[in-house]
């Protein structure tokens, strides 16, 4: 294999886009050459077309049928290590060492800049250009670590986390398929053990040699650092104002939590330099092959599917009458109460989504496909499922709002309900493929998702939440006291309407929490600090005792 950069340029290109440029002709190792010569040509299209031939008791389990789906994928061997890649990493450990030991808000934003950094510039040496969905994979994953700065709640900003380690991956991998899609987010992990050594090498390299010693800013380095903190000491003794800037904007780096330190900086270095070893020798997963599944025959394949679709025609005409014909002519009649019925249709419709997606991906499998006819025939099957499957998404949407309605509002409710509007808009997406094509559904499909999460995060699910449970307080009287009360400082501003003694009853807790655990700037959510300006100085109303609040609780709970 040549080292010439041009050649170099034309890998990193492929390992990005492989669709879009002249791949090299992949080698072979010499393992997969012996079978190459050993197995009869006539036995590899029987065992590519189909899994189900036995391949007979000579063959046994290493046989020609079973072949790898991933026979074809490989990562290049890595350009060497640059030193601002090196760099990166270090101040990847150093943030993570002095920002990390509090709890997550802006810090992880601030910690993943030289992290993308160091991507950067392991991808240069790698002659990998920045692509469209590159800068748009990666931009999505800084704006997702943007939910743990401004909201308190730690469920969204679990997930956003999740999903910005998913997207960023994808941007280090590239890929357009569905198999790039799926395995791009987990692919990360693949250099975590080969990223530290990788690095290790450079760092070798440059201390052992003539060429780029590092020994001597690494001592310039150690002795500022010695001059800093002795003289940062001495001024901070000689003047109060002075200590307290100081102890706002420095990061508590005590001995006591030594060890602790030791690990975040080990994980934020090895998380660097694995991002960038990824970026620059890709496992490309777009070369995953999976076989195709057998075209059916067209009464085979679409009587199944239009005998379901007069099913959901059947139950959507049904859905119509009850609309309009009122639901307490349906309730009186079931002897359901209004809170049952909601209930209980909505996770069978939820399923019902679920298994429709399902049903088209394999429809869409074994799909005729031997001209235009079949093509007509699959786009007006499927075309019609979908619209029919969307009609279900709005009916198991209004049967949370009436659940809603009966009960209140929760993390569980608020969640499922985006997850089936998130559904119908890959149903919605799937219809738009059908017409237009699906060179671009399976990175826009994992965008929605990525843009679902950041969504979901930014608009404070806590915050509408409580917002809405005030809301049919007002309304209604009934309130889940215990429920707000497990609540972050999110929902502070909302539960602050409350009239006494409920108000004290449901803030007292979170004021008490927040008045004893106080957090560096770095480590405050958005969200955290506007309760602490709300709740500042504030102080629970002598009636709300633990024996008023067990009654209200009692009282105002949803029966």
């Amino acid at each position: 294999m040549s080292d010439k950069p041009s050649e170099t340029a034309s890998r990193g290109a492929e390992a990005e886009e492989p669709a879009e440029e002249p791949a090299e002709e992949p080698v072979k190792e010499p393992v997969k050459e012996a079978v190459a010569v050993e197995v009869p040509e006539d036995t590899v299209p029987a065992a590519r077309s189909s899994l189900e031939e036995d391949p007979g008791d000579d063959e046994g389990w290493d046989g020609p049928a079973v072949e790898s789906w991933f026979a074809d994928i490989h990562a290049r061997t890595p350009a060497p290590v640059r030193t601002a890649t090196l760099w990166a990493a270090l101040a990847t450990g150093l943030l993570s060492m002095l920002l990390l030991g509090e709890g997550l808000a802006l810090n992880l934003l601030l910690v993943a800049i030289p992290v993308t950094l160091g991507a950067y510039f392991a991808a240069g040496a790698a002659a990998r250009r920045p692509r469209p969905w590159t800068l748009v994979w990666g931009a999505g994953a800084l704006a997702l670590l943007i939910v743990p700065a401004v909201r308190d709640a730690e469920w969204p900003s679990f997930l956003a986390v999740v999903a910005a380690v998913a997207v960023g991956s994808l941007a280090l991998h590239g890929g357009r398929t569905w198999t790039g899609m799926f395995f791009g987010p987990i692919g990360l992990f693949t250099s975590l053990l080969t990223g530290p050594g990788w690095g290790w090498r450079g760092v070798r390299e440059r201390t052992g040699g003539a060429r780029g010693n590092l020994g001597p800013i690494l001592r310039a380095i150690a002795v500022a650092a010695v001059l800093l903190v002795v003289f940062g000491a001495l001024f901070a003794g000689a003047d109060a104002a002075f200590a307290d800037l100081l102890e706002s904007l420095v990061p508590d780096a005590s001995v006591s939590g030594g060890p602790w330190h030791v690990v975040l900086f080990v994980v934020g270095v090895v998380g660097a330099l694995t991002a960038a070893y990824t970026a620059a020798a890709p496992v490309q997963w777009d070369r995953v092959e999976v076989p195709p599944g057998r075209a059916r025959g067209r009464v085979e394949w679409a009587l199944p599917l239009i005998v379901l679709a007069a099913l959901f025609a059947a139950f959507n005409a049904v859905q119509l009458v009850v609309l309009f014909g009122g639901y307490d002519a349906v309730l009186e009649k079931t002897g359901q109460t209004y809170s049952d019925y909601a209930r209980q249709g909505f996770w069978q419709l939820l399923m019902v989504t679920l298994l429709t997606l399902l049903v088209i991906v394999f429809a869409l499998r074994w799909a005729p496909r031997d001209g235009s006819r079949d093509r007509t025939l699959v786009r007006a099957v499927l075309g019609t499922l979908c619209a029919l499957a969307l009609v279900v998404v709005a009916s198991a949407v209004r049967r949370m709002d009436m659940y809603v309605e009966a009960y209140g509002l929760t993390r569980l409710r608020i969640s499922v309900v985006t997850v089936e509007l998130w559904l119908g808009l890959v149903i919605v997406l799937i219809m738009a493929a059908g017409v237009l094509g699906a060179r671009w559904l399976p990175r826009v499909v994992l965008a929605s998702a990525a843009a679902g999460v950041l969504v979901f995060g930014i608009m404070s699910p806590d915050g509408l939440i409580a917002e809405r449970n005030v809301q049919r307080y007002e309304q209604t009287g009934k309130f889940d006291l215990d429920y707000a009360r497990g609540m972050s400082d999110d929902a502070v501003p909302a539960l602050d309407k409350l009239d006494e003694p409920l108000r004290s009853c449901a803030l007292k807790y979170t004021a008490e929490y927040l008045e004893e655990n106080v957090k560096p700037w770095y480590a405050t959510s958005w969200g955290e600090a506007r309760a602490r300006r709300i709740l500042d100085g504030w102080e629970p109303s002598p009636e709300a005792d633990w024996r008023m609040c067990s009654r209200l609780s009692d009282e105002l709970a949803y029966r």
